[in-house]
C-alpha cells in the first residue's frame, strides 16, 4: 500500500466542496413573483424581468445595451448575424474552448478559422490572429478562458486596422474587468452563458452586450423571430430571426444571481490567491499567467500548468487522477482542440461554405495549433469555481493534496 489514496492511502479530504448552484429566500421570492404574475414566457420581447435583467447586467459590465437570449451558443450566432457576417465569411476562433465558439459561424454559413493560443495565458494569440487573416476574414471571437482575459488591446488594434468585428466570448468570466472596464463591453459584442456550471446560472440562458444602438436593435429582432417592435424598429428591412427568447423564470433567477456576483467574485479571487501562495514554491506547477491589465479576475476555472519533466515524466493525467483520489475534483481533458473533438461534426454536404476549409469532413491532421494541443494533453489542470466559494480550509485541503501528490510522485512512475 502506498501513501497516495490512489494506491490505497488515506484521502486528504472526504467531505464535498461548496454546493453549486446556490439559492436562498430571494430566489424563492422572485419565482413566486413570476408565478403570480401569470407572465412566464419570453413574449412580448423583451419581457418585464428580461428587460430589467438585461439593463442591470449591461450596466454591471459597462455596456450600453443588453439582450437576453436562450443560451450562450445562440448569443454568438445572434452577434454574428447582427454584425452582418455572411455566407463564406471567415471568423477567426481559438481551438481551445467549448466547440460552440467555432460552431456558431458554421450555423450561419460562415467559416471558422483556427488561430493558436498564447502558451502563457491559453487565450487567443494576437500574432496568430494576424497571421490567419485573409481577404475573407470578417470577425474575431476571442474567448476569455477559465480565469484569464484575451489581450483585448492588441486584438482591438488589429480589428480597427483591418476593419473586423470582435465578439468577446465571455462565458467564463462574468464580472471580470480589463483595465477597469467590464468584459463584453470592449469589443463590438460580448457573449455570455448562464448554463448550469457557469458563474451565474438559471440552468440555461445567455446575454449579448453591445454599445451600438443599431446592433442592439438587430439583436432584439433576431431573438424575437425577426419582429420589429417599438424600441428596435428603426433599421431598414427585415431579418430572418429565431425564437431565442429567455423566460421570465430565468431572468428572475439571474437578477438575484447578479446581486450575488460581486461578493462571490471577491471570495473566489481571495481563495485562489491563498491557494497560489500555498503552492508557490512547487517547481513544475504554476497558474496560467495573469496579465496586469486584468483588474478584476473571474475564476470559472483556475487553470494550473503542469510540467511533466519536473516530475520525472509522470503525466498530467496521472497527476490529475491522483488529486481526484485525494478528494480534490479536477480535470485534465476539460477541453481538447475543437478540430479534434468528434462533436465538431462539420460535413461539406451539410455546410458547403466550409468545404474549402474543412473538406468533406473535418480531418484533424490538417490543422496544427501546437500550443493548444500541448495545453490540452500535457499541461492544463482545471479546478472548477465551487472549490473556491467556501472557507480557507477548503483551499488549504487542495494545497495539502497537491503537496502530498508531489511529495509522493514516485508512486505514480
Amino acid at each position: 500500500m502506498g501513501n497516495l489514496a490512489i494506491n490505497g492511502g488515506t484521502k486528504v479530504r472526504e467531505q464535498p466542496f461548496h454546493p453549486w448552484p446556490v439559492y436562498d429566500e430571494r430566489d424563492d421570492q422572485v419565482l413566486k413573483e413570476v408565478l403570480g404574475s401569470r407572465n412566464w414566457g419570453g413574449y412580448p420581447s423583451p419581457n418585464t424581468m428580461a428587460a430589467k435583467f438585461a439593463a442591470a447586467f449591461a450596466d454591471a459590465h459597462d455596456a450600453k445595451y443588453g439582450i437576453c437570449a436562450a443560451n450562450g451558443t445562440v448569443t454568438l450566432e445572434i452577434a454574428l448575424r447582427a454584425a452582418g457576417i455572411k455566407a463564406g465569411d471567415e471568423v477567426i476562433v481559438t481551438p481551445l474552448t467549448w466547440l460552440a465558439t467555432a460552431l456558431a459561424p458554421v450555423y450561419i454559413n460562415a467559416v471558422p478559422v483556427f488561430a493558436d493560443i498564447n502558451p502563457e495565458t491559453y487565450c487567443l494569440d494576437p500574432d496568430a490572429v494576424e497571421a490567419a487573416i485573409t481577404d475573407k476574414t470578417r470577425a474575431i471571437i476571442p474567448v476569455h478562458l477559465g480565469c484569464r482575459i484575451a489581450d483585448m488591446d492588441a486584438l482591438m488594434e488589429i480589428a480597427h486596422r483591418r476593419d473586423l468585428i470582435v465578439i468577446e466570448d465571455c462565458a467564463h468570466v462574468h464580472g471580470a474587468k480589463w483595465e477597469g472596464k467590464g468584459v463584453g463591453s470592449i469589443g463590438h459584442f460580448g457573449s455570455f452563458s448562464f448554463q448550469s456550471s457557469k458563474l451565474m446560472t438559471a440552468g440555461e440562458g445567455g446575454m449579448v452586450l453591445t454599445n451600438d444602438k443599431l446592433f442592439e436593435e438587430k439583436c432584439q429582432s433576431l431573438v424575437n423571430c425577426g419582429r420589429k417592435e417599438t424600441g428596435y424598429n428603426t433599421f431598414e428591412g427585415n431579418l430572418n430571426g429565431w425564437n431565442y427568447r429567455i423566460t421570465e423564470w430565468q431572468a428572475a433567477l439571474l437578477l438575484v444571481g447578479l446581486e450575488r456576483l460581486p461578493e462571490q467574485t471577491r471570495v473566489r479571487e481571495e481563495n485562489v490567491a491563498h491557494l497560489l501562495e500555498l503552492i508557490s514554491g512547487i517547481e513544475g506547477i504554476r497558474p496560467v499567467t495573469r496579465d496586469k491589465r486584468i483588474t478584476t479576475a473571474a475564476y470559472y476555472q483556475l487553470i494550473l500548468r503542469y510540467d511533466p519533466e519536473a516530475f520525472g515524466g509522470v503525466t498530467r493525467d496521472q497527476f490529475v487522477a491522483a488529486l481526484n483520489a485525494e478528494g480534490v475534483p479536477c480535470d485534465g481533458y476539460f477541453y481538447i482542440p475543437i478540430y479534434q473533438n468528434p462533436l465538431f461534426a462539420v460535413y461539406g454536404d451539410e455546410y458547403p461554405m466550409c468545404r474549402p476549409y474543412f473538406g468533406d469532413s473535418v480531418d484533424p491532421s490538417r490543422f496544427s495549433c501546437p500550443n493548444a494541443e500541448k495545453a490540452a494533453y500535457q499541461e492544463a489542470v482545471w479546478f472548477h469555481h465551487p472549490l473556491f466559494m467556501g472557507e480557507k480550509k477548503d483551499v488549504e485541503d487542495i494545497a495539502e493534496a497537491i503537496k502530498k501528490v508531489v511529495e509522493n510522485i514516485d508512486e505514480l512512475k
